[in-house]
């Protein structure tokens, strides 16, 4: 005889008492998840200068990260479903732990690519894990207002990393803001054993093995060319990722619908409030992710500000996230989440039409309303579209529900660098190119001021390095002829370096307006698409109830066989 352990609402048929405390810890567990990438925006320019980062290089720093953590959650997340939610969120935080003090010992690009990998793994575990054990801990009547706290501690965790890492770099390197993780992982990993309650799902079927390793191949394809192909072009490596992901996602799909417990029912993507809630967030964090990385780099180089105060510059969106977050646990059930997510859908299309109107002249002061409102948008409509996802799952696949959640946001995040930075790229160099037509620099300076705005400026400062040099060798020449045309090399040097740096700030600029100019456009036709999707009204969908029903028949039948 052997007993099932259910979740803990249902055991005992009273709301779990310390619930409150436990949603603190998932909190805690998403909170540096998600600073591992924001934390990184600042500290890669130091990383750079320090390891002598090619940009291939400081790419897969960046997306090391994102590989494994999307490829491996839908798995994982079944895996932990089975086994035991808390035990994968343990597993995953020591994972995440021990990569986050490999990156703070790395002393090389591949080292820290590698730490990178093993904290994506980390994360993995610990993201789906966090949605399930909040779904099976708090009743459906709280549900929605635990993951509108849930959401409100990403967007705290968008602008905490920056303001975090930009403290630290103050008196350390780089390899410090690694270590932001640990203390926090501790924390949340003792706090999960007091505070979390142990659960699983109530059958004991066998998972999934084959459909779970198809999705880790067509998502890990997916992501590497998205972010191999517009970034380093669409060479063999890219074209061959291309054509694993559409195989394998074409096996994953045809595998799914034969299996008789598939580890991802694909049908509910015919469900139009499940497939529009997954697109708003796909479409939502494509704009997101990419608008946060070209502010930092708008911020920190252009507008001067380093790390620390390019961080603090970040917070209006953190508390707008949590207004909106409010704003949404108030008006969703009034109005229902088709009107909250278009709602929130329109404002993030507002906030990067306004960047359009970024330029040269453009101070912080002008960025502030888009952060603002793109703060608002988050937190009106990440939390319904979330809650409808989870929503979606009965009790016994709640991790796979976390990681359809998780997965459909780090792929728009991941689409959001990988297009809206390729786009920015190629926008930044066209506009530089134009804007020294005709100088007198070398053209192996101006190639390399192409690259990005990072280079740019440092090629205006080796020119202003070299016209200081002259003018110190004109100030000490005794020849008053060699002098006077030392001195006149002198300020040709210090005008291009002036002329430069105007140029490349005036590029990047633009580049942001244009990039966000198409970046609006995206998100628009994508609100579009999810307001015909998403059914009306705020009672629970055919599919929901549905689930509900097979729950229900799941648990009576796991009851009388525990009994039995």
């Amino acid at each position: 005889m052997r007993l099932v352990i259910k979740e803990p609402v249902e055991r005992t048929g009273r709301p779990y008492a310390r619930r409150w405390w436990a949603l603190l810890v998932l909190c805690l567990s998403l909170l540096i998840i998600v600073m591992a990438n924001t934390a990184l925006t600042v500290a890669a320019p130091d990383m750079t200068r320090d390891l002598g980062l090619s940009s291939a290089d400081l790419q897969w720093v960046i997306d090391g990260y994102t590989v494994p953590y999307a490829a491996l959650m839908l798995l994982l997340g079944a895996i932990g479903d089975k086994y035991s939610r808390r035990g994968a969120l343990v597993l995953g935080l020591l994972v995440f732990a021990g990569g986050s003090v490999f990156g703070y010992l790395a002393d090389s690009s591949d080292t820290v690519i590698a730490a990178r990998a093993v904290m994506g793994v980390g994360a993995a575990l610990i993201m789906p894990a966090t949605l399930s054990l909040l779904a099976a801990t708090f009743p459906r009547a709280e549900r929605a207002k635990a993951i509108t706290l849930w959401t409100a501690t990403a967007g705290l965790a968008i602008a905490a990393g920056p303001v975090v890492a930009g403290a630290l770099l103050k008196d350390h390197g780089w390899a410090s803001t690694f270590l932001i993780n640990v203390p926090i992982a501790t924390v949340a990993l003792v706090a999960a054993f007091v505070l979390v309650p142990p659960s699983k799902a109530g059958h004991h079927d066998r998972i999934d093995y084959v459909g779970g390793l198809l999705s880790v191949v067509w998502v890990g394809a997916l992501v590497f060319m998205i972010i191999e192909g517009p970034h380093f072009g669409w060479d063999a490596k890219a074209i061959t990722a291309a054509i694993v992901a559409g195989a394998g996602l074409l096996a994953f799909v045809l595998w799914e619908l034969r299996h008789p417990r598939p580890i991802l029912d694909v049908r509910r993507f015919t469900n139009r409030r499940f497939a529009g809630a997954n697109l708003a967030v796909a479409l939502f964090f494509l704009a997101v992710f990419g608008a946060f990385y070209y502010l930092t780099q708008h911020l920190q180089f252009v507008l001067g500000y380093d790390a620390l105060a390019t961080g603090v510059r970040m917070l209006p969106l953190a508390g707008a996230v949590f207004v909106g977050s409010a704003l949404t646990g108030y008006l969703t059930p009034r109005v229902g989440m088709k009107w909250t997510v278009s709602a929130g859908m329109v404002g993030g299309t507002v906030a990067l039409a306004l960047l359009t109107q970024v330029d040269a002249s453009s101070a912080y002061g002008d960025l502030v309303a888009p952060l603002v409102i793109l703060g608002l948008a988050i937190g009106l409509a990440l939390s319904p579209c979330t809650d409808a996802i989870m929503g979606a799952f009965p009790e016994s696949e709640l991790g796979v529900g976390g990681a359809v959640n998780d997965t459909s946001l780090e792929l728009g995040g991941s689409l959001g660098i990988a297009i809206l930075g390729s786009l920015l790229a190629t926008s930044y160099s066209d506009h530089l190119s134009d804007a020294t037509t005709g100088s007198k620099l070398p053209a192996s300076a101006l190639a390399t001021a192409q690259d990005s705005v990072g280079a740019g400026y440092a090629v205006a400062q080796g020119i202003g390095d070299k016209a200081r040099q002259l003018a110190t060798q004109a100030a000490q020449a005794t020849d008053p002829q060699q002098a006077a045309q030392l001195k006149a090399q002198a300020g040709q040097l210090a005008q291009g370096a002036q002329q430069m740096k105007d140029a490349v700030g005036a590029s990047f600029a633009d580049a942001v307006a244009h990039t966000s100019l198409i970046g609006a456009v995206i998100l628009g036709v994508g609100t579009l698409v999810v307001a015909l999707l998403l059914p009306r009204g705020n009672k629970a969908n055919a599919m929901a109830e549905l689930v509900t029903e097979e729950t229900k028949e799941t648990d009576k039948a796991n009851e009388r066989a525990t009994v039995g």
